[in-house]
């Protein structure tokens, strides 16, 4: 059936209740499925004000339309919920295997409701969904709960797919997650908490239903010329990762922007994994330095470069891949030198991670980063707001807020692995100054006062990706415009030049080369090309494509394609990207409706370079993002001073049911 199954599964914890419901065709064609659907379903089932971390949140975890039809890059999944962190929009995505899983058990999507009475996981194949008892595992970490609860689920030599909470879900965490493949994380929005305070361990699938596809052999076809174009794609074994230095240097200091083909990243991708910026984004000003009030002069390469790809490269143990994935930017590293361990492998952390506990940090031990990576993995806790919560940490100590009473003695200081080791240990334990930490730097810097929130790097309530606004500048725009903020993934110059949306959208502003200079000005072109992004990251959250796919370029990887060899719905570009607006403006309304107000997600101010740098690349650089989100809410069709969308937008996109 056109690439979706049209039913979802719907799971009353507190009753034990359990439905199949229908979804009708135009809820596809106007919302897709992954994002869009659990906007559409979250928004009708969860009640106007409901505590987060209470009955009537809604927790769904969703599969992309495109997943299973043949198509390529399509195998991400998405945990949707109210979020505990934000108190709006929550959404997290992760790859792996679980994706694929969801529809084989015929369902697009599995929602949770409810607080059960005891720890439960969900069962679900072919024939039958079932609660069972996870007492047993309640307690174990998330590499060790999935490890018991394949085994003791395993039929007839297959294996199933498992979403699980490990130990920071179930101390309701405001920055866990949920992890599947054995410690890869669905992180933001906090939504391993909402799963923790369900008592829902997890979510175990075993189905083999087969996903149709309306054109297969046009599917078949598009796939097949992507793929070809990756596997030429490679980077010479004897290339080293210290090119990557100089190459950021020469970046940072070029006054141009050049329009690349997006397709020469699958080569670096492949042999690297997201870890070729860990050295180039430092020196090129992409990787924010000092809980971001630092440059590369106070992060030398004397550290810097302990944390280059060749040395984790050299660590790898095994490569793999997503679902679905022809690039397989994945691998499981060796972790060293660290003995007090209870493992000696982890996935390799990827460039979020390592800057989050590196150059924020000033820690240049690469060994303390692997080892931090798997113990934040295996408790299901998000390391991009870990890191920001423990730079905070450093910082208030470092200014008297925060004393050696206040964290029992430990002393807190940049750079210091062990120290970091075992603060990060308190978080995910919930002891001593970790209890605090463990619900984010807004929920902390709120209890300790004394002027802390001037340390707390956060926007409504999330920290931020590690990507410098001061940098590119549209990052800052989706920051605090996104109805998820602090997300680094929805877009930025970057992303909007390497998709090259104009080859398929007829209003997306064509760009070549340009001054750079012109990214930092608030203009109707700049506020054009953000909301084209914006609603075309909806579109692939919604058919479960994966980023890096996305930033290869429209014309090498196409979801238009796609979507209509999937579905035979013969939509344009144009079109699907108006699905997308639709997507982002019913997110919008979800705030709006929770009391979110968007002018308060604003940019902490040296995220937009107030006051600017003295030094480094990223010297004397301001981003005016207030203006620039003003005008992006006024090209989406909302408000221009308040961000709400107006009556007008919300008629034209069929929005008037939920507003």
């Amino acid at each position: 059936m056109k690439g979706y199954t049209g039913k979802i599964l719907f799971v009353d914890l507190s009753t034990g209740r359990i439905t199949d419901e229908s979804i009708p065709d135009e809820v596809y064609e106007n919302f897709l499925s992954g994002v869009g659907l659990g906007c559409y379903v979250l928004h009708k089932r969860i009640p106007e004000g409901a505590n987060p971390l209470g009955p009537d949140n809604v927790l769904g975890f969703v599969s992309g339309l495109l997943t299973g039809t043949g198509s390529v890059m399509t195998g991400r999944w998405m945990a949707v919920a109210k979020s505990p962190l934000t108190g709006g929009w929550g959404d997290a995505n992760c790859g792996g295997t679980f994706s694929p899983a969801i529809k084989r058990c015929g369902y697009d999507g599995i929602f949770f409701q409810g607080i059960s009475n005891k720890p439960v996981y969900l069962y679900v194949d072919s024939h039958k969904a079932e609660l069972r008892d996870a007492t047993h595992v309640w307690g174990q970490d998330a590499v060790e709960a999935e490890n018991t609860l394949e085994e003791e689920c395993a039929s007839a030599g297959k294996r199933p797919k498992i979403a699980v909470i490990g130990t920071s879900g179930e101390k309701q965490s405001l920055i866990s997650g949920i992890c599947n493949d054995r410690g890869r994380i669905a992180a933001r929005s906090g939504l391993g908490a909402v799963m923790g305070s369900k008592r829902l361990k997890a979510v175990v699938l075993a189905g083999n239903h087969r996903t149709k596809c309306e054109n297969p052999e046009l599917m078949k076809a598009i796939s097949k010329e992507f793929t070809s174009k990756v596997k030429k794609m490679n980077i010479p074994r004897f290339l080293s990762g210290r090119l990557l230095e100089p190459a950021g240097k020469l970046l940072s200091k070029m006054k141009s922007v050049a329009v690349p083909d997006g397709i020469m990243a699958a080569g670096i991708l492949k042999k690297w994994g997201t870890g070729f910026n860990n050295v180039m984004g430092i020196v090129n000003g992409d990787t924010p330095i000092r809980n971001w009030n630092g440059s590369v002069l106070n992060f030398t390469k004397s550290r810097y470069r302990n944390l280059g790809p060749d040395l984790l490269e050299k660590r790898e143990v095994k490569k793999y891949s997503c679902y679905s994935c022809v690039v397989g930017c994945g691998s499981v590293c060796r972790i060293d030198d660290i003995t007090d361990g209870n493992f000696r492998e982890t996935h390799r952390p990827e460039y979020e991670t390592v800057s989050a506990f590196g150059s924020l940090l000033l820690n240049g031990d690469l060994d303390s980063i692997l080892y931090i990576n798997e113990l934040l993995n295996r408790a299901g806790m998000d390391s991009i707001s870990a890191g920001h919560a423990v730079a905070f940490a450093i910082e208030c100590f470092e200014n008297g807020i925060l004393t050696n009473n206040d964290t029992d003695g430990l002393e807190l200081a940049w750079g210091d692995a062990e120290a970091i080791i075992k603060l990060v240990k308190q978080m995910i334990n919930r002891e001593g100054i970790g209890n605090l930490l463990a619900d984010g730097v807004r929920v902390a810097s709120r209890k300790i006062g004394k002027g802390s929130e001037k340390y707390a790097l956060h926007v409504g309530g999330q920290e931020p990706g590690l990507h410098d606004s001061r940098f590119d500048p549209m990052m800052g725009v989706h920051y605090c415009a996104d109805p998820t903020p602090g997300k680094h993934t929805i877009g930025c110059f970057q992303y909007y030049n390497y998709v090259q949306l104009w080859n398929e959208v007829s209003w997306a502003p064509k760009v070549s080369m340009y001054p750079k200079d012109k990214e930092y000005l608030a203009s109707r072109e700049n506020a054009t090309k953000s909301v084209a992004i914006s609603c075309y990251k909806q579109v692939i959250d919604g058919v479960g494509g994966c980023l890096f796919a996305m930033t290869m370029g429209v014309h090498n990887w196409n979801p238009f394609r796609m979507l209509n060899a999937a579905t035979n719905w013969n939509k344009t570009a144009d079109e699907y990207l108006e699905i997308g607006m639709r997507i982002q403006t019913l997110r919008q309304l979800f705030n709006v409706r929770e009391g979110i107000d968007p002018k308060g997600n604003k940019a902490h101010p040296r995220m937009s370079g107030n006051p600017p740098l003295s030094d480094g690349p990223l010297k004397g650089k301001t981003v005016p993002i207030r203006d620039m989100v003003a005008m992006y809410w006024e090209h989406m069709g909302w408000d221009s001073e308040t961000g709400i969308p107006t009556e007008e937008t919300v008629a034209k996109l069929g929005l008037a049911d939920f507003s």
